[in-house]
């Protein structure tokens, strides 16, 4: 099946392509144009954008809205994750005020939360939520990955590495989007 991702992440597009195989995961078009993220859960958010991305291409969409939740900062920067620092943030910037942030030792503990949306041109859709747990490391560490990875270390490993330690077959095997890609291919009858 040919999905038409509603993003312009090119790092979410690469993992989504991989994440979602054997199906054929195609770039929006430059003239779609993706409703804001202004919805108050990562639900709203992605399946406003799949239904967008369907409506505009008349074939089945696919998106995320995904962030990291801190527990010392009551689940923030949450669906803010992307623009924490400010509307134009880095990535680098984002990770550096949620180090400042969170109290370096009090609760550490953090969450990935991915909600991928699916919006079909028949109307049918759903949305699969999961998560990552881990503790938040107290400086970045890895040049691998994107976002808050360089300071998400992972419940699922034992070994201390962060996010952007891992190789990409071992996030994908453990992250909130490979969860939730996990989750639709299995809805979609493809295992996973």
């Amino acid at each position: 099946m040919r999905l038409v991702l509603a993003t312009r992440n090119e790092h979410k597009l690469r993992e989504f392509r991989t994440l979602l195989e054997p199906h054929e995961v195609s770039a929006l078009p430059d003239e779609v144009e993706l409703p804001p993220e202004t919805g108050e859960t990562f639900e709203e958010n992605a399946l406003e954008k799949a239904r967008a991305a369907a409506r505009a291409t008349g074939e089945p969409a696919v998106a995320d809205d995904s962030g990291i939740a801190a527990a010392a900062l009551d689940e923030r920067p949450g669906v803010r994750s992307a623009r924490y620092a400010g509307e134009n943030a880095t990535d680098e910037e984002n990770l550096a005020k949620l180090l400042r942030e969170v109290p370096a030792e009090g609760d550490r503990r953090a969450a990935y939360v991915c909600a991928l949306a699916y919006a079909g041109p028949d109307g049918d859709e759903r949305v699969f939520t999961e998560r990552c747990e881990g503790v938040l490391a107290h400086e970045p560490r890895g040049d691998g990955g994107f976002g808050y990875d360089p300071a998400f270390v992972p419940a699922d490993r034992d070994d201390g590495r962060t996010m952007a330690e891992l190789s990409v077959a071992e996030k994908d095997a453990i992250s909130h989007r490979g969860r939730a890609a996990r989750a639709f291919l299995a809805w979609l009858g493809d295992g996973g």
